[in-house]
């Protein structure tokens, strides 16, 4: 995570010294509450709110809850008012579902739901964030999708044979044997949502390939759906290798977390380099989830959060 702190300014509608005072709450509860909700600092004047943190990605959701708490301002606004608020935001975000032969999946927040929406509307997504934001998961259900209402052929999933940090020494059998516990995630999440059986059957009818990404080099994609998982351990060639496979009546997903990158010291990550290079391309979808967004144990968030402010004062 970057140390370089953002400033935002955001114009709204002058209070009343009343209004201002609902707003905040009794000794500045409600402004103490977003701060801590959302990592950053917030500072309120008549004609303007000032805000200051790391991510960028956060102003655009606390300016949203506080155009909404500016409608309110005429009585004042308890701690309570503001969950109600998330909690009908958390609402919204259940209206995107994903149908299958086997189960049904839902988006268990607002990120999710936008990621969900992007892959339906975009040719190329990038989901960037912490493990248990559901990106890998959502994007599997996603692909099993758009298959069984045909509108692909194939599903491509494909992972970089990159080890976390540990060896996992001389293995038998061949190539993808080898690599098999690299992309046993993905293979977790097929067995889930359309059965082991249905699963191995499509294998066999290479339907459904799940293979590492030295496998993709020379390939041109027509009807596929392809998901790039742990895209942080590709390298910047593997990542533009990966990008030109796709061909027409494609989609492609590529997920990873930019915090657990496992390459060779002084190796630039592929998948931060493409996020910087097509930020400003409009036909290219790219979502940033936060440890708020993890759908694991509540635990999970807090860790991750204790890491990523270690990372922040090593970078001070």
């Amino acid at each position: 995570m970057s140390s370089t702190l953002n400033r935002q300014i955001i114009k709204l509608p002058s209070l009343t010294t009343q209004q201002l005072a609902n707003l905040c709450g009794v000794l500045h509860s409600n402004i103490s509450f977003l701060e801590q909700r959302y990592h950053l600092n917030i500072k309120i004047r008549q004609h303007e709110i000032i805000l200051t943190g790391n991510s960028t990605e956060r102003f655009e959701e606390i300016k949203h809850i506080l155009e909404r708490l500016y409608q309110l301002t005429n009585n004042p606004i308890e701690n309570k008012t503001l969950l109600m608020l998330f909690h009908e935001d958390s609402q919204t975000a259940m209206t995107h579902h994903i149908k299958l032969g086997r189960k049904s999946i839902s988006a268990r927040n607002n990120k999710q739901s936008a990621f969900l929406d992007a892959i339906d509307q975009y040719g190329i997504t990038f989901a960037v964030g912490p493990a248990g934001t559901g990106k890998t998961y959502l994007a599997v259900a996603k692909a099993i999708e758009c298959y069984e209402k045909g509108e692909v052929q194939r599903l491509i999933f494909v992972r970089p044979a990159v080890e976390a940090g540990e060896k996992l020494g001389f293995l038998p059998g061949d190539l993808v044997e080898k690599v098999l516990p690299y992309l046993r995630p993905i293979y977790d999440a097929l067995y889930e949502m359309i059965g082991f059986k249905e699963t191995q059957k499509l294998i066999q009818s290479d339907i459904i390939e799940v293979l590492p990404l030295a496998f993709m080099r020379g390939r041109t994609l027509n009807e596929s759906f392809i998901i790039l998982d742990e895209a942080q351990n590709t390298t910047t060639m593997q990542m533009k290798m990966f990008l030109t496979r796709m061909g027409f009546g494609s989609k492609t997903v590529i997920t990873g977390d930019v915090t657990q990158i496992d390459l060779p010291k002084g190796v630039d990550s592929g998948l931060e380099h493409s996020i910087r290079l097509f930020q400003n391309i409009p036909d290219i979808s790219i979502h940033t989830f936060s440890s708020r967004e993890v759908v694991r144990h509540p635990l999970v968030s807090q860790i991750i959060d204790c890491y990523d402010s270690e990372t922040v004062k090593k970078n001070k």
